[in-house]
Order: structure tokens, then C-alpha cells, then sequence
């Protein structure tokens, strides 16, 4: 099985060029206003289209991955991209204690990247577990409830 996501965007070949740095590859087919990624890692099948007059919201993105190796190889492609927004490590989000890469697309779509190391009690409101919340403006990265020191790892 494979998810397949379809996202309307403004303009087809700038966002291609922002996520061939993302996955690391060429999408299989593009036009002007359509491109289509078949991805393996993660498996997923992501296409683009601008010919809808419309952009897609959503709150956000994301690909789980299962290790710490996998953020660390993660976030090495998104910084080497220039990419990267903002790395949260060991944080309580959405009744998990995870890890967690950040990142923007062309249209202001939110993305993380993320391992869970452990599930925690589900207790309360979202909004009471310092998870992420969609931005008022309802772009880029959602904004924490709760302070996040950003991780000297991301300037490294």
C-alpha cells in the first residue's frame, strides 16, 4: 500500500524544484502544470497541480520515519538544500515524546519529519500537550504552545 496526496500549488515548476531537494529525486512526469512523484522512500505517490486556480490548506504534512539515523539523515539533505526551518528534539507533542524536522513548501505548506520514542498517556486537550497548532495566518510552520529551544544541531 501507498498513500497517494495530490496538493494544488500556484506554480508547478518552482514547487518541483523545492521537492526534488526534499525527496532527492525527479518527478516521474511534468508539465507545466502537473508533476507527479513516485516516491519508494517514503512510499508515496505526490503530485502538484497548478491548473486548479485554488491552493491546498491543510495543517500540515508529515513523513515518519523509524530512528534517530533517519532524522539525522533527513535533516543532513534538508539543511544541505538550505530548507531546513527548525529541528525540535525530545519534545511532548500530540501525546508523544518525539523528534521532529521542520520545513515550508513554495505555497506555505507546513511539513515535519519526525520519529516517536515513546507514546504518553493521552490526558487533557491537544492544546495541553505543547503540541503544534496551525498558524493563525494559516501559513508556514504551525506554532508551538509551549516553548522549544531550536537545536544547536540545526547550525551545524
Amino acid at each position: 500500500m501507498r498513500p497517494h496526496v495530490s496538493l494544488d500549488v500556484r506554480n508547478v515548476p518552482a514547487s518541483v524544484a523545492f521537492y526534488q531537494k526534499v525527496f532527492g529525486v525527479a518527478p516521474q512526469k511534468q508539465t507545466q502544470d502537473y508533476a507527479k512523484f513516485d516516491l519508494t522512500q517514503p512510499a508515496l505517490n505526490f503530485s502538484l497541480v497548478s491548473s486548479t486556480g485554488r491552493l491546498s490548506s491543510v495543517d500540515h504534512l508529515g513523513i515518519e520515519v523509524e530512528s534517530v539515523e533517519e532524522i539525522a539523515a533527513w535533516k543532513e539533505r534538508l539543511q544541505a538544500q538550505g530548507i531546513l526551518e527548525r529541528v525540535e528534539e525530545n519534545t511532548a507533542c500530540c501525546f508523544a515524546r518525539q523528534d521532529k524536522l521542520w520545513f515550508s513548501d513554495p505555497d506555505g505548506n507546513a511539513w515535519e519529519v519526525f520519529t516517536v520514542h515513546e507514546q504518553l498517556p493521552v490526558d487533557g486537550t491537544l492544546s495541553s500537550t505543547g503540541c503544534c497548532i496551525p498558524n493563525k495566518a494559516g501559513k508556514g510552520l504551525p506554532s508551538c504552545s509551549t516553548s522549544k529551544a531550536e537545536s544547536p544541531l540545526l547550525s551545524a
